[in-house]
């Protein structure tokens, strides 16, 4: 049977689809982008008849229907592997709840451990071929559909076809097709680059050697170090990373990646995932430049060690002084979600040359309107460890850098705070003296 043929037979509506989901069927949303939304809508409508139906689902960039229309959770319960500025909300209303986990495992998981009754997942239209491609969003999403009973694909013209592998789904695989309605995009602003993130690069970029291999989170400080690269000196650099930012293309326009050095994939960029601006997915789709791989390929340390040099730049929250690192949660107010940061931290470290930085205001202004240490002598109860501190090497504020790699905890605290707010110095050094963190002999 041709592909046209099957396409037109497997063409669906939504709610031709949602009504294939039975009571205690476990559904899957995808990533980000690709989480659909006219199936969401659909399933959301038909939840009268529905109980004990459980959504994964990572990085909602918009409400999900069946969260809004089900607030009580009575029909359907929605759990996430990362949380957005909307899953936030969601968790701290008690309709959502994440799943711990470090990104990179995330395909094992699903073959090892998880089932999946019906996976809908949003993709560009079928090309010639046969495919649906999720580039944009590769992640997990071939390991869930690898293990999914049913998949159903919501296409999208706005969705860019991203080369690589395990990064499509062929027609004579899928259960239906879903004619999407072809939105444009979610696009993240770009955080502002403030003085402070700017101070915070100064520090970082100086370290950045020629041909080394960048991964890059997202916010503010990133965007700064991006930006200083940019205008450098530096030159041939290579990207291995979790997230594709805009800051890369820009980068990449400087003249600054070449990523002739890299040892895996030599001369490409590779990512895992996208989110940004309209102008980052235009420059991904279609470029040979740009590959899509499988978050495993990505973030599991050992493959990130593959290349020499590699330079992994992360935020975080809060950070005390042995080291250890909070970036997901404030006390039991969950923020985000591990991620990529420690397997990238781990995986910097054992790179050949390789560089870990941690990077974090050194103050914040609470709810109350009080400025308070991001540096502490010990993280707030319920605050999750992200990064332990026996991982952590370079920690950067506007005010310095220091490298804890081999520091005693009274040298560590030491460290840290001289690179504290002046303000705070004095009662972090009175603090660390009175629980003993620091010895004696800095009493």
């Amino acid at each position: 049977m041709s592909t046209q043929k099957m396409l037109a037979e497997k063409t669906k509506t939504a709610a031709q689809v949602a009504s294939l989901v039975n009571t205690g069927d476990t559904l899957d949303y995808g990533f980000g982008l690709t989480q659909p939304d006219l199936f969401d809508t659909a399933l959301a409508e038909q939840k009268e008849r529905l109980s004990n139906v459980m959504i994964r689902g990572t990085l909602c960039v918009k409400p999900r229907q069946v969260i809004e229309q089900d607030p009580e959770q009575k029909h359907f319960e929605f759990q996430n592997w990362h949380f957005s500025g909307y899953d936030r909300k969601k968790s701290e209303q008690g309709s959502m709840s994440y799943i711990p986990f470090n990104f990179g495992e995330g395909p094992g998981i699903y073959r090892n451990y998880l089932d999946v009754d019906m996976a809908v997942i949003k993709t560009s239209p079928m090309d010639e071929h046969g495919y649906f491609n999720f580039g944009i969003s590769n992640t997990f999403a071939r390991a869930c559909c690898d293990v999914a009973k049913k998949i159903v694909v919501e296409t999208s013209t706005e969705i860019p076809v991203c080369y690589g592998n395990q990064n499509s789904v062929n027609i004579s695989e899928l259960t239906a097709v879903i004619a999407g309605d072809n939105a444009p995009l979610f696009q993240l602003p770009s955080s502002p680059i403030t003085d402070i993130d700017k101070q915070v690069a100064r520090h970082i970029v100086p370290l950045i050697k020629d041909r080394s291999c960048l991964q890059i989170g997202i916010g503010g400080m990133p965007n700064a170090v991006c930006s200083a690269l940019a205008h450098s000196d530096i030159k041939d650099l290579g990207i291995h990373t979790e997230m594709f930012v805009d800051g890369m293309v820009d980068l990449v326009e400087a003249g600054k990646v070449t990523g002739k050095y890299k040892q895996t994939f030599n001369g490409e960029i590779v990512y895992t995932f996208a989110l940004g601006s309209k102008r980052m997915y235009d420059f991904i789709d279609k470029n040979e430049l740009c590959v899509s791989i499988p978050v495993d390929e990505t973030n599991l340390p050992f493959n990130i060690a593959k290349n020499d040099n590699v330079v992994s730049i992360n935020n975080c929250l809060q950070i005390d002084l042995s080291g250890q690192v909070a970036s997901e949660s404030s006390g039991y107010r969950h923020i985000s979600g591990t991620g990529g940061q420690l397997q990238f931290v781990r995986g910097a470290v054992a790179s050949k040359g390789g560089q870990s930085f941690m990077c974090l205001s050194s103050r914040f202004v609470d709810k109350d309107g009080q400025p308070q240490s991001r540096i502490v002598p010990g993280l707030d109860p319920g605050t999750v460890v992200t990064t332990p501190r026996s991982d952590t090497m370079y920690v950067v504020t506007e005010y310095g850098i220091v490298n804890l790699k081999g520091k005693s905890i009274s040298a560590r605290a030491l460290a840290l705070i001289s690179i504290a707010h002046p303000d705070d110095r004095d009662e972090l050094m009175k603090q660390a003296r009175d629980n003993c963190i620091i010895s004696r002999k800095y009493w």
